[in-house]
């Protein structure tokens, strides 16, 4: 098969090709086969929901910045990306990833991990987030990690990385089948949550090569370009402990079906178990299920900007979850964003992304780093993925839409 690049391909593809970035000859060759490719282009359960008195929420803070004051939330001026000091692949995906979106250079940072395992001590991860907190500068509020190794944090207990880069390592955070610590970013009008709460949302740009994280970064920023029409998907499968998001998804489908351009698709598939996904989809922006693994997610079409996850114990816990499907699995069938659990969570709602809350600040045009940490109340043990600034709803809202 012959291999072409666009036409008129995307103008930071053209400078990856063009322009150096610092780079070694390694790095450059790697980057320029990427830029080729993307041309061508089940744990023990608890009740169903928790209640009662949350956690305490990290960081004593002031009250959350004015949603009509200036800032217009986290972008690429207040995001800092996060190499992995010596590492080439990180580097070439950093590099890469400010160069797609523009963030400046004095937001590049370095540190020291071990990254050769899926996990990391809680020493050598806070001697590592010490420095990160003394190279970053003050205006920024969320980082972006250029990496795939580490993805956890274990202590006594263990805590997701980007959790941990977001809030710090502590066992509130983590601890199996309990309730966690609260979120104070969670569904909050805040665009500046370092200053807000002191807590500074993170996400991995999760790829196993070069040519993966390319695509993923162009999902991204191809999100941001157009405004998005796409198809969400909320699933009730037979799996009823897997299920519990439900009700969440009822809320959801009432309150953004009439959003302009996107059409919510709530299915309850429980007498169906031979069939309890969807296939051959077109447009997909939301998909929400509930089950150890979700077929057929190679045959649907994600849109850039797209965002899915499945309710299930280990989708976090890198790189084979376990036995389950891990939720890496989502991006490489094409979604720009996903989730899952570092530990055994058990099915408490409040560890998960509530989609009625994620709709509520992607739709309005926040990004996706902002609208997916909004939506989980306890984060601790939760892995966020994907591309940060992609932004499928921001042109309709800078039109007014």
């Amino acid at each position: 098969m012959e291999c072409r690049l666009p036409s008129s391909p995307s103008s930071w593809l053209k400078g990856l090709i063009t322009q150096s970035l610092s780079l070694g000859k390694w790095c450059l060759r790697s980057l320029a086969i990427g830029v080729l490719v993307v041309g061508c282009g089940g744990g023990s359960e608890a009740p169903d929901t928790a209640s009662g008195p949350e956690a305490g929420a990290s960081g004593g803070a002031s009250a959350p910045s004015d949603p009509g004051a200036a800032s217009q939330g986290i972008s690429a001026k207040t995001l800092a990306v996060v190499i992995l000091s010596g590492n080439a692949l990180s580097e070439a995906i950093g590099q890469a990833y400010a160069k797609a979106h523009g963030v400046p250079a004095e937001n590049i940072v370095r540190i020291e991990l071990p990254h050769d395992a899926d996990l990391v001590s809680q020493a050598d991860f806070e001697r590592a987030r010490a420095a990160l907190d003394r190279q970053l500068p003050r205006s920024v509020q969320a980082t972006v990690l250029a990496f795939s190794k580490p993805s956890r944090v274990v202590g006594n207990c263990a805590v997701s990385i980007t959790s941990a880069m977001a809030m710090g390592y502590r066992a509130s955070l983590c601890g199996g089948c309990s309730k966690t610590e609260a979120s104070p970013y969670f569904d909050s009008a805040s665009q500046r949550p370092n200053e807000d709460f002191g807590l500074r949302p993170s996400m991995m740009l999760w790829s196993q090569d070069l040519e993966g994280a390319l695509a993923l970064i162009e999902r991204g920023r191809a999100s941001r370009e157009t405004a998005t029409q796409g198809q969400g998907w909320l699933l009730r499968t037979p799996d009823a402990a897997r299920s519990v998001r439900w009700p969440d998804m009822l809320a959801a489908q009432k309150a953004w079906s009439a959003w302009p351009g996107l059409t919510l698709n709530l299915l309850d598939l429980r007498a169906t178990p031979d069939q309890a996904w969807i296939e051959a989809q077109q447009q997909v922006v939301f998909y929400f299920t509930g089950r150890v693994t979700v077929p057929k997610l190679d045959t649907n079409q994600f849109l850039p900007g797209a965002v899915a996850d499945h309710l299930t114990s280990f989708a976090g816990l890198l790189p084979d979850a376990n036995g389950q499907m891990p939720a890496t699995a989502w991006l490489k069938a094409g979604a720009t964003g996903s989730y899952g659990t570092v530990e055994e969570p058990c099915n408490y709602t409040e560890k998960f992304p509530s989609p009625q809350v994620l709709m509520k600040h992607y739709l309005r045009g926040e990004t996706l780093i902002e609208a997916y940490w909004k939506s989980v109340k306890w984060p601790g043990q939760g892995l966020f993925l994907g591309d940060p600034l992609a932004s499928p709803w921001l042109q309709a809202q800078r039109r007014g839409s």
